[in-house]
């Protein structure tokens, strides 16, 4: 038998790696990593730069999986390119405990530059990445001094691309011209149901010419094309790239190539072993890697670490010509916020008539924009609603791609997921705006974010009811207890323009999770602190606003953004008739539930029966914090289109009632 050449014996090792990890898991989806193990074997060894030993050195391209499905190909790569995963995680593929997860996560496994596995998330995300990478070269390099010069790289399948957050993102990428960009699509007409005829029949190459993309089609088996078609992509500057690649899903396998069998299911032990005869290998052999196949791809090893060290030579070259530019270079990388960034935060005077939230929102990111020159985000078309403009910058865009205002179009889903894509490159503090409802829309990359711990921020506004006659296709309902429910997520809803500074100070600085900063369209009156606590304290998630001079009161009075003032004024009502009251601002549940419990017993004293929450949206999740005794101002309903004064008035939330239900309450408790 012809002995095969390296480059055939290096792509055979990728596939059968990938089939025995499979196979040992009983579990998994062996058809993608053998039909695209030509196109990843030419982008490794070939154009990718990076460092395996420095995963996260930073001008590395990225490279991303969005079939995260075909993680065994990732994997494989990761190891045989000397990354920190032995062999021994390969087996335990999909196993407790182990960095080869089903579908690759962030954190877990190094050199995983995103979760992926929910479709399309990870083209949105690299879109998220080429955005990064194009503001942070427009910020800081200079003629000569190409600091930030990366691609981003990815592996896309016909599934990415009928998603339709995919569909949103290569519409804004093209638009924005992100011309660093290189999609290789694994083009092997084949999805889990069976021949992608039976749903998908567009032109696709056709659909992003459309888009604005360059693109190329070629035999995804041919080394020699997907080198050549890669070079030309690199040579257009001005579009992103996508490179259909033919494929045929489950290559080599006798009976299961190009057929839906090798999509989502092990090969099966005899499958196994006329696959390898087929690829001229021993079956008897698992988990085996050629030494000259080894060799070759641990030339990485090498590569990455003078890669690396080229680059921190033309980062000293920089420093010593932009010595402060080069200073604000590596406080933009280290992710951390600049000392006293703080102090910059506005302070609102007390104000009867009020401020909504979302516009003290936008005075708080105008005030500290100045401070924190890499905070860049936009909106969902929504930017003079949600308040998200900063005011003294230009727009991001192919003239200004130093530009920190982001238009993202009506494309909720693909801002959130280029959220996370943006934040998970580094060097930015992104945030992305639209109205609460439209979380719906979000939600998928939210989770994707939570998943990840990814420090994105969600700026939500028209926050209930008070959104008004807009009626109730727009008034969130639902939408609180949906995103609290969710692990990891910070969700946050101010009262008043002070708390919406300490919010916004809180985003910023938690860093371990998406943050869910939900605000008003209404006015809301800002308090008068002399005789509160100070809205610092809305860091502990909920604290006492009002206190009485009662060891224990008679009711505490639990609320959250416009309904604060309810309780605030239902405390004065109380108190006229000689009850007391403790108005409990209680803005964030999961930051509270991060507190001390001898605070969080401060805050809700297990000897006060009687208590009441307000909420305008579901009444899920606050029996938690009232107890079997305590009321709950909910609304489980939908809204209703008319002036919000009134829709508050017809649905109960007003100050008599809350007085009426706190009287209920506080004889209920003593019976």
């Amino acid at each position: 038998m012809k002995k095969p050449s390296l480059d055939q014996l290096c792509v055979d090792t990728i596939r059968t790696l990938s089939i025995d990890g499979v196979q040992k898991a009983n579990s998994g989806h062996p058809g993608l990593p053998m039909g695209a193990a030509d196109i990843a074997y030419v982008l490794w060894t070939q154009f990718l730069r990076h460092n395996p030993k420095n995963p996260d050195w930073f001008n590395r391209d990225r490279f991303i999986l969005s079939a995260g499905h075909g993680s065994m190909l990732h994997y494989s790569l990761l190891h045989l390119t000397g990354y920190d995963l032995p062999l021994e995680q390969l087996k335990q593929f999909r196993q407790w405990g182990s960095q080869t997860p089903g579908h690759t996560e962030y954190g877990l496994t190094p050199g995983i530059e995103t979760t992926t596995g929910p479709l399309g998330q990870g083209f949105a995300n690299g879109v998220g990445m080429a955005i990064a990478e194009a503001f942070l070269a427009a910020t800081f390099n200079r003629e000569g001094h190409a600091l930030v010069d990366h691609y981003t790289y990815a592996i896309v399948s016909d599934g990415d691309l009928m998603e339709g957050v995919s569909q949103e993102a290569a519409s804004m990428a093209g638009h924005m011209k992100l011309g660093k960009i290189i999609y290789l699509y694994d083009d092997n007409l084949i999805s889990l149901d069976g021949s992608i005829d039976l749903s998908f029949s567009e032109d696709r190459m056709m659909r992003f010419e459309a888009y604005g993309w360059h693109t190329q089609q070629i035999d995804g088996h041919d080394r020699t094309a997907i080198a050549e078609a890669i070079k030309n992509a690199q040579a257009v500057t001005d579009k992103p790239s996508i490179i259909a690649c033919r494929t045929i899903i489950g290559y080599g396998s006798p009976n299961k190539s190009n057929s839906a069998k090798a999509h989502g299911s092990p090969l099966g032990p005899d499958e196994v072993r006329l696959t390898k005869e087929a690829y001229g290998w021993d079956p008897d052999k698992e988990f085996y890697i050629p030494d000259e196949a080894l060799a070759e791809f641990r030339q990485a090893i090498d590569r990455g670490p003078a890669w690396e060290a080229e680059w921190k030579d033309k980062l000293g070259a920089y420093s010593q010509a932009f010595p402060d530019d080069a200073e604000k270079f590596r406080a933009a990388l280290s992710g951390e916020l600049p000392d006293g960034w703080d102090e910059a935060l506005p302070v609102f005077k007390p104000d009867a008539k009020g401020i909504a939230t979302r516009v003290a929102s936008g005075k708080t990111i105008n005030a500290i924009a100045p401070v924190i020159p890499t905070l860049v985000g936009g909106s969902a078309d929504l930017a003079s609603s949600n308040n998200t403009l900063i005011d003294d910058s230009p727009n991001f865009a192919i003239e200004s791609y130093a530009g920190r205002n982001i238009y993202f179009g009506v494309r909720e889903h693909a801002m959130s997921a280029a959220l996370n894509g943006m934040a998970l490159h580094g060097g930015l503090f992104p945030y992305g705006g639209t109205f609460m409802v439209f979380s719906d829309y979000c939600r998928p990359a939210i989770r994707v974010a939570a998943l990840s711990h990814v420090p994105t921020i969600f700026v939500f506004t028209h926050d209930s009811i008070g959104l008004g006659e807009d009626g109730p296709t727009h008034q969130p309902v639902e939408q609180l207890a949906a995103l609290r429910v969710m692990p990891n997520v910070t969700v946050i809803r101010p009262a008043d323009a002070n708390e919406t500074a300490q919010a916004w100070k809180v985003a910023l600085e938690k860093r371990t999770g998406p943050v869910a900063l939900v605000l008003s369209r209404q006015n809301l009156p800002v308090f008068d602190r002399s005789g509160m606590a100070d809205a610092a304290n809305l860091s502990k998630g909920a604290y006492i606003m009002i206190d009485t001079d009662r060891v224990y009161p008679d009711v505490l009075l639990l609320a959250t953004g416009s309904e604060v003032q309810l309780a605030v004024e239902a405390h004065a009502r109380l108190a006229e008739q000689g009850i007391s009251a403790n108005v409990i601002s209680f803005p964030s549940w999961e930051l509270f539930e991060q507190q001390p419990d001898e605070y969080k017993e401060y805050v809700l004293p297990p000897s006060v029966k009687a208590r009441v929450a307000i909420e305008a949206g579901v009444t899920m999740g606050w029996e938690k914090y009232v107890g079997p005794q305590g009321t709950i101002i909910g609304l489980d309903r939908f809204g209703a289109s008319a002036p919000y004064q009134v829709i508050f008035e017809q649905l109960g939330f007003t100050v008599d009632n809350v007085v009426l239900r706190a009287l209920e309450t506080i004889d209920k408790s003593k019976k």
